[in-house]
């Protein structure tokens, strides 16, 4: 249960879409690898931040913005509850003991409900801002990676290799072997999508407590 209402207040806090959801590897990716056709000569390796270049590039900017707005009256809503239950738990612990066990009873009953409510209602946004974040990243993922791939051809890569997965075998690269940023220029040339406006640096708001917290 605690788990489950953690869970809620991530959501409602404004963090479930980056913390939360998880993205797969680069479309056909094996073992994290990119090869592409053996030129004839030395080996040419480069390294990428594959889920780095599908959520920094222009398109994805603003796709995954666009998916946090859509979810934010939700968002608010799952706050709000959890205000409430955070306010109804502490009026219980102050005035407990001026009330009758049937009132106590009562009002504990109410915010086991409330709670229970608040962890569904969290669980069902969260699968649904998932699949849609899933279905996102997939198929702008594919796009990237076709411009990926078009690029080693070009620049006569015979491997490159995914440094986004935490599990990723490569221990150590040279910055220079990076293409990250190149295919995110390329790709925002080849989809002609605008930056995003640049914003105002704000105070991030503090994350609301779980119920009964102190």
């Amino acid at each position: 249960m605690k788990r489950s209402l953690a869970i809620a207040v991530l959501f409602a806090s404004g963090l479930g879409l980056t913390a939360i959801a998880q993205v797969p590897a680069a479309p056909n990716m094996a073992a994290g690898a990119v090869p592409s056709a053996a030129p004839s000569g030395p080996a040419k390796v480069a390294v990428i931040a594959f889920q780095v270049a599908v959520a920094q590039t222009n398109e994805g900017q603003r796709s995954f913005a666009d998916l946090q707005k859509k979810y934010d009256p939700k968002r608010q809503q799952l706050k709000a509850l959890s205000d409430e239950i955070d306010g109804l738990t502490k009026q219980l612990q102050t005035q407990g003991s001026t009330l009758s066990e049937a009132e106590r009873a009562n009002r504990a009953k109410t915010i086991d409900d409330k709670k229970k409510q608040l962890q569904r209602d969290a669980e069902d946004a969260q699968n649904d801002m998932q699949q849609e974040m899933q279905e996102l990243y997939g198929s702008l993922a594919q796009k990237v990676f076709d411009v990926l791939s078009d690029y080693v051809k070009q620049h006569g890569y015979t491997l490159v290799l995914d440094v986004s997965q935490q599990q990723t075998p490569v221990l150590y690269f040279q910055d220079s072997t990076n293409i990250t940023k190149a295919i995110v220029e390329a790709y925002n040339t080849k989809s002609g999508v605008p930056a995003p406006p640049a914003q105002a640096p704000s105070a991030p708001e503090p994350a609301p407590k779980a119920p009964g917290s102190r």
